[in-house]
């Protein structure tokens, strides 16, 4: 099998403070967000840098959650951060956006994970 590489951009990076988490988008990236608005749901692509490396990458089989109560199971079958491409995906409400940041409500990822994509949510094609 021929492995290619890919470029992916940081966009942004998610910052989460003491009651409030938003994504800071970088100035060259900032007329993307043309059309987003308060109330308004999006889904974020995040690049979980703290489970890039080598052996993580080549982790195929975790225990959910990473608790050794539950079976082991295939990577593509779970939520773990620990995947070949270590990249998560959530959805999220838009609170405000204030100049180059968008305050969305709270999820389960570091403070200065880098951003990676936003798109809107679709009721048609995000089911």
């Amino acid at each position: 099998m021929i492995r290619k590489e890919y470029t992916i951009f940081e966009i942004g990076i998610f910052k989460k403070e003491e009651t409030e988490s938003y994504l800071e988008i970088f100035p060259e990236f900032f007329d993307g967000t043309e059309g987003l608005t308060n109330n308004s749901k999006i889904l974020i692509f995040l690049w979980f840098n703290g489970s890039d490396n080598e052996d993580k990458r080549r982790t195929l089989r975790v225990h959910p959650k990473g608790n050794l109560k539950n079976p082991v199971r295939g990577v593509f079958s779970t939520r773990s951060p620990v995947r070949p491409n270590p990249i998560a995906l959530y959805t999220v409400n838009i609170n405000k956006i204030v100049e180059n940041r968008i305050y969305i409500e709270e999820i389960d990822a570091f403070s200065e994970t880098p951003l990676i994509d936003i798109k809107i949510y679709s009721k048609e094609l995000d089911l």
